[in-house]
């Protein structure tokens, strides 16, 4: 027994610093999916959603000092019981999600292992059972020495954690695992090679047949029954190949622009989701680098997720010299954290991201 306590006592704890780590390293990113969870037709806790910053630092935090702890065997009862609450509810929160489809991504390793919903329930069912059997065998669980370096120890990591989350929401993620990182292509991002594996779809065809209900299932086809149709359902039997990048378009008035910029030598683009929710201070700091740019030879856009008027209120205010053009918000989010932020293209490839805080650091 205790040398199967010993192994779940190693696997649990680097399980929770491997993961905390990768959150901890984008608690924005991670409170984005914490904001997916609260939201409606899912834990229907909208009123949550204003603080999701503040619990994702948290959360992260907590599970990164938990492995600490269980590492150290300090305070072993209330790390062990800490471990427990948290998987029950951490595992009943995955099933929920998988089974009703409500979360694509549970966003416990952050951008650099997404699991689907399914593959994140049986890890949760796994670690549960190695944390049982610390649970019940946790007076094996002795502390390393020295014991009296431990609460040290604990506090130098939990200091560590907290300047760590002030510099990344400061700057940028210190590790980028998305999609649109520095060197990506957004033009090959966004291909999908030949031969690759096409979606399978199921229809579902429903009519009325002499006044009953009757459901012809087809691979697309218009099925060939005597009845009134009534509704047709989609299900996806096998998921096909998706690009990196499948949400990224440059769009004004009805018009695609996305070839046009990608195309172009050297594109400065503020990257804005929500402009109501932008930092006022950073718009300062976009308004000189932009002004740079442009009068350095520059082409400068602006994209955003937000209404006209939001846009024209915005650049009276700053007296901003770009247009904005709309992009998916969500694809906004992922490809800088940070809003505004401020990325440089060249012919489509990303050469520099930055946070507003480090605009004058931009090279041009």
């Amino acid at each position: 027994m205790k040398i199967l306590v010993t192994f779940s006592r190693i696997f649990v704890a680097a399980l929770f610093l491997f993961s905390g780590f990768i959150k901890l390293n984008d608690p924005l990113g991670f409170s984005y999916k914490l904001q997916e969870y609260f939201g409606e037709g899912v834990l229907n806790l909208e009123f949550l959603i204003p603080f999701a910053l503040l619990i994702s630092v948290f959360l992260v935090i907590f599970e990164i000092i938990l492995g600490v702890t269980l590492l150290l065997g300090y305070l072993s009862k209330f790390t062990v019981w800490s471990l427990l609450l948290m998987i029950l509810f951490f595992t009943f929160l995955t099933f929920y999600s998988a089974y009703f489809n409500k979360v694509t991504d549970c966003g416990c390793f952050g951008d650099a292992l997404p699991l689907t919903p399914w593959e994140s329930f049986t890890k949760d069912l796994i670690l549960l059972v190695f944390i049982l059997i610390l649970f019940f065998g946790r007076k094996y669980i002795t502390p390393l020495q020295p014991v009296t370096a431990h609460k040290w120890i604990v506090f130098a990591s939990f200091t560590a954690c907290l300047g760590f989350a002030y510099y990344v929401l400061m700057h940028l993620p210190a590790l980028d695992f998305r999609a649109y990182k520095e060197g990506t292509n957004i033009q090959a991002g966004m291909e999908i090679p030949e031969g690759a594996p096409e979606a399978v779809f199921e229809y579902l065809w429903k009519f009325n047949v002499n006044g009953e209900e009757k459901i012809i299932t087809t691979g697309g086809d218009y099925p060939k029954v005597e009845g009134d149709f009534i509704e047709v359902e989609t299900k996806t039997v096998e998921e096909g190949y998706e690009p990196p990048i499948h949400d990224f378009s440059i769009e004004k008035g009805g018009e695609d622009y996305t070839a046009k910029f990608l195309e172009k030598e050297n594109v400065i683009i503020i990257v804005a989701y929500n402009i109501s929710k932008s930092e006022t201070e950073g718009f300062h700091a976009i308004k000189e680098i932009t002004d740079k740019a442009k009068s350095q030879g520059y082409e400068v856009i602006g994209l955003t997720a937000s209404m006209p008027e939001d846009i024209a209120k915005k650049q009276e205010q700053f007296g901003l010299g770009f247009d904005f053009y709309t992009t998916d918000e969500t694809a906004l989010k992922t490809i800088i954290r940070s809003n505004p932020g401020v990325m440089k293209l060249k012919k489509g490839t990303i050469i520099e991201k930055l946070h507003w805080n480090d605009a004058g650091e931009l090279d041009l």
